[in-house]
C-alpha cells in the first residue's frame, strides 16, 4: 500500500555498503525503486576494482537526486562504511536511515515493514533471523551454528535483550544516530553491529525485532572472514567497559 501523506512527507535513506558488487548492484537499486516507499540510497563504495561505483554512476543519471555514490578509496571495514554514509544521513537531514546488503540476503521487501515498526514508536528495528518466525535459508550448517552461537554469546555477555545482535538490516530512527557519538564506535565488522545496538540500548532506546528469511548470496563473494568473527567475540567483553 502506499503510505499516508504524513509518513510520505518523511525522508528515508537506505545505505547500502559495498565491495565488488557489480553482479548485484543494479538489481538491488532497481528494486528499492520499485517500491512504493519513497525510499532514497546512498551507496557507499570503498574503491571497487570491479566497477561497481561505475554502474551507480550510470544509473544516477535515470534516479537523479534520490540515488547518492559516496566513493572512498579504499577497503576500510563494514563499519567505517556504516559511520560515513550516516554522518551524511544526518547532514542530510534524513528521518529514517536503513542499513541493507546488496546481495539480495536481505529482501528489499521488509523495508517498508522495518519502516512500519520504526514509525510505530520504536527507535531502532532489527530485521531479525532468530526472534520467532525469522529464519535462514541456503546456509551450511557450520555458518548457522557460529552465527547461532555468537547471538547467545553475545546476549550472555552483554546483557541486551536482541535476539539477533549481528544482524544487518536495521531502521533507525534519526535521533538515534545523532546520540550515538559515531566517532567513538571502534569496530568494523559483526562486532559494530553489536555495538550500535548495544549503545542504541544503554542509552535507553527502543529496541524491536521483525522477523525476516535471510538468505544466502546467489552471486559475487561473501565478505566474511576469521578476523571479523574474532573481532565480535572479543569486542563484546570490551562493550561491558563503555
Amino acid at each position: 500500500m502506499p503510505p499516508d501523506s504524513a509518513h510520505a512527507l518523511l525522508r528515508k535513506l537506505v545505505i547500502i555498503p559495498t565491495y565488488n558488487e557489480k553482479e548485484n548492484i543494479e538489481k538491488i537499486i532497481r528494486k528499492v525503486f520499485s517500491l512504493s516507499g519513497g525510499y532514497h540510497i546512498l551507496i557507499v563504495d570503498d574503491g571497487s576494482p570491479d566497477g561497481t561505483g561505475a554502474i551507480v554512476k550510470t544509473l544516477q543519471r535515470e534516479y537523479g537526486d534520490n540515488l547518492h555514490l559516496m566513493e572512498r578509496s579504499e577497503k576500510s571495514g563494514l563499519g567505517r562504511a556504516y559511520i560515513a554514509g550516516f554522518k551524511w544521513a544526518l547532514a542530510h537531514e534524513y528521518d529514517y536511515i536503513f542499513e541493507m546488503d546488496a546481495d539480495f540476503s536481505h529482501n528489499p521487501d521488509d523495508l517498508d515493514r522495518l519502516y512500519e515498526a520504526c514509525a510505530g514508536g520504536a527507535d531502532l528495528v532489527v530485521g531479525s533471523r532468530y526472534t520467532r518466525g525469522g529464519k535462514v535459508v541456503n546456509w551450511p550448517w557450520d555458518r548457522i551454528f557460529i552465527s547461532k552461537g555468537g547471538a547467545m554469546y553475545t546476549r550472555l555477555i552483554t546483557w541486551m535483550p536482541v535476539d539477533d545482535p549481528t544482524a544487518g538490516f536495521l531502521c533507525y530512527s534519526a535521533r538515534v544516530l545523532r546520540a550515538i557519538p559515531l566517532d567513538e564506535v571502534h569496530f568494523v565488522g559483526y562486532a559494530f553491529q553489536i555495538e550500535m545496538k548495544y549503545r542504541a540500548w544503554k542509552l535507553g532506546f527502543k529496541i524491536k525485532e521483525v522477523p525476516i528469511t535471510f538468505k544466502d548470496r546467489k552471486e559475487g563473494v561473501s565478505k566474511m572472514s576469521g578476523n571479523i568473527i574474532k573481532e565480535a567475540m572479543y569486542g563484546v567483553w570490551k562493550m561491558r567497559r563503555f
